[in-house]
């Protein structure tokens, strides 16, 4: 099997979405249609969101959005905001590629720091990123607006 990390480009429109209706389904989280048509139009712009795809021998099994931003106390960072592999892809080696890609822009980007959040049940993934990272044992709360 081979890998292979690229941007999305305009051709992945419709695989993308059911990626990340898989994403938001994983996470519980309903959205109407027009948030995918506005996130799909923000990734394609690729200004302040960014993108990658990742490919199983040539099928796109796997996505990643990320973005940097400022830190008070060191120079900017990179938060990968979202990892999902479609379900028959996964243990092969795909979403450890994005995180390896993310992280490749991230250094090129002079960030200082690339880190992200998941559920403390998600333990498959949680595997991975206990190889690839170092849990630091922060609990994130939301403040409704």
């Amino acid at each position: 099997m081979s890998i292979e990390i690229t941007r999305l480009n305009a051709d992945d429109r419709a695989r993308w979405e059911t990626l990340s209706r898989g994403y938001k389904t994983f996470y519980k989280t309903e959205l109407p249609d027009s948030d995918y048509e506005k996130a799909w139009a923000r990734l394609m712009r690729a200004d302040d969101i960014h993108a990658f795809a990742g490919r199983l021998d040539g099928r796109l099994v796997g996505i990643t959005h990320y973005f940097f931003h400022p830190h008070v106390w060191m120079g900017d960072v990179c938060y990968l905001q979202d990892l999902f592999t479609d379900e028959a892809a996964r243990g092969k080696g795909v979403a450890r590629a994005l995180i390896e890609a993310v992280a490749d822009d991230s250094r090129k980007k002079k960030a200082t720091r690339l880190y992200w959040l998941t559920q403390d049940d998600n333990t498959r993934a949680r595997k991975l990123y206990d190889k690839v990272a170092k849990h630091q044992g922060f609990i994130r709360y939301d403040y409704a607006l």
